[in-house]
């Protein structure tokens, strides 16, 4: 089930000047500590003038997904959306 949050998380990430590149690392939520792999997606999006970064990632485990926010002005993280490994699951159907 996707669950939509809006709960501030925190996130250790890394950028590395040379590539132009941002790594999401790890991050906490509720107590419990996620590895996080490669970014699947990123956009940005404005809230009035403040730029909001979007981030699309699961952890490395490949057993959770979630998408983050970072706010340009506060650098606060949330977390937007969780979903498990069972709710990822494509479904087809047919139009009748």
């Amino acid at each position: 089930m996707r669950e939509s949050l809006d709960e501030p998380v925190s996130v250790i990430w890394f950028y590395n000047a040379a590539r132009k590149h941002v790594q999401l690392s790890r991050m906490n939520w509720n107590g419990q500590h996620y590895s996080l792999g490669k970014i699947d997606f990123w956009h940005m999006t404005r809230a009035g003038d403040t730029l909001i970064h979007h981030f699309s990632i699961a952890d490395a485990e490949g057993a959770a997904y979630f998408k983050l926010a970072l706010n340009t002005d506060s650098l606060q993280w949330t977390l937007e959306e969780y979903m498990t490994a069972n709710d990822m699951a494509l479904e087809y159907g047919h139009a009748t």
